[in-house]
């Protein structure tokens, strides 16, 4: 007889409005089953590779998925008069998404999100909750219970992770309920981008505690980037089940600049790593502690999350 386990409430701090919050997990059960029970455990490979990712993230290009996009915002209370609408004429924002996906890509309109201008301030990279250490080292264990996580390891190129060993390290996890869009924290200009080929693990913190290394056994696209006030940071969209594509928006050979929109995720919940140079920023101080506590602190797009050392 399979059993699985009730994982405990993930609980985060939400900067907005100063609390902390439980997480409603979309999909909960299948987390469940996938990394507790003896089935899911064995078949998990069935799940976590990236064809059957593809896949399921290619249904929800069907127009027949525009039929979940509906209950899913009434379910998870997103608040939708803060999105552009989508591209099917309805009175109603809520039917105008042609389908899942549409709506999962769902921009913000013009205004709702602010980037902090000040130079000594980087602004959230992504609308998530995040972690964050001031340096790289094996006290870090958060939220990859019993394995620290080493530059080299993320990056996937021990030469470019010498690069930045002992430095800053954000991770900014998004939820399928989440705005999936994620931008740049600067100006500046990408020096290297590549790929780095893995599974397409759960980024739950549930499904972390049952697999230690899925951030550096992932589906990984890496950046280089020179920023003009943070120096060079490892810019890292780590993909995840479900996950149907890792989009890149901008041209690589362009300078890019603060708040400007780097790329987006297909259907998924997913995870941007940002590495900085040893000493070059720290995370704000509320992620810190919060991170101490074992908790992630939810952010806004633009609000400030690190600032310069």
């Amino acid at each position: 007889m399979t059993t699985v386990s009730n994982p405990p409430e993930i609980k985060y701090f939400n900067r907005m409005s100063g609390q902390n919050e439980i997480e409603k997990v979309y999909g909960d059960w299948f987390i469940k089953f996938l990394y507790t029970s003896v089935a899911g455990q064995k078949m998990g490979s069935l799940f976590t590779n990236k064809y059957f990712s593809k896949v399921y993230g290619g249904l929800q290009d069907l127009p027949s998925s525009s039929k979940k996009v509906r209950p899913f915002i009434e379910k998870f209370n997103i608040p939708i008069e803060d999105y552009e609408i989508g591209t099917r004429p309805a009175l109603d924002p809520k039917d105008s998404y042609r389908s899942f996906n549409e709506f999962f890509i769902r921009r913000f309109k013009l205004g709702k999100r602010n980037f902090v201008t000040e130079p000594h301030r980087m602004p959230a990279f992504a609308e998530a909750r995040y972690v964050g250490f001031d340096a790289i080292n094996e006290k870090g264990l958060y939220p990859v219970k019993g394995h620290f996580l080493l530059a080299k390891d993320l990056i996937g190129n021990e030469q470019v992770g010498k690069i930045f060993e002992g430095g800053p390290l954000l991770i900014a996890r998004l939820c399928p309920v989440d705005y999936h869009r994620y931008h740049y924290p600067d100006n500046g200009k990408v020096l290297d981008n590549f790929r780095v080929p893995g599974a397409y693990d759960s980024v739950n913190p549930f499904a972390l505690k049952y697999k230690n290394q899925i951030f550096i056994k992932n589906e990984r696209h890496v950046s280089i980037l020179q920023t003009e006030n943070f120096g060079r940071l490892a810019y890292i969209e780590v993909g995840a089940i479900c996950v149907g594509k890792i989009v890149q928006t901008h041209r690589w050979n362009k300078n890019f600049l603060r708040g400007e929109e780097k790329g987006y995720f297909l259907f998924g919940g997913s995870t941007v790593v940002l590495l900085g140079e040893k000493g070059a920023w720290k995370p704000s101080q509320d992620i810190l502690t919060n991170t101490e506590k074992g908790i992630e602190t939810y952010l806004h797009l633009g609000s400030e999350v690190a600032i310069k050392g």
